[in-house]
């Protein structure tokens, strides 16, 4: 991934699934891989709402919690990270996937 606000700029990320009730939810928490394979969570979650509006339609919820980011990450990542048009980038994205899948 590449964020402007990190200190390296290009790094390595790792989700780690909390939520999963298909087809109407998911969520991860988004960290890195430390030495060792250690796996490190930032304090933030994404998470993914569905609701079926039709046979073609569905309305999605994201929804960010960034309450247990660090003081640490906050130094350099302000909140939320991804502007309002990250929503959409991110379905267009996802509807990529699904119809090539």
């Amino acid at each position: 991934m590449y964020h402007p606000d990190h200190p390296l700029g290009e790094y390595q990320v790792a989700n780690q699934v909390h939520v999963l009730d298909a087809p109407r939810a998911i969520g991860w928490r988004t960290g890195e891989e430390k030495e060792g394979g250690h796996l490190e969570f930032g304090g933030w979650t994404w998470r993914y709402d569905l609701v079926p509006l039709g046979p073609s339609e569905t309305e999605v919820r994201l929804t960010y919690d960034w309450s247990a980011v660090p003081a640490s990450i906050r130094e350099y990542l302000r909140f939320p990270p991804f502007g309002a048009g990250h929503l959409a980038d991110s379905l267009r994205h996802l509807a990529a996937l699904a119809t090539a899948g």
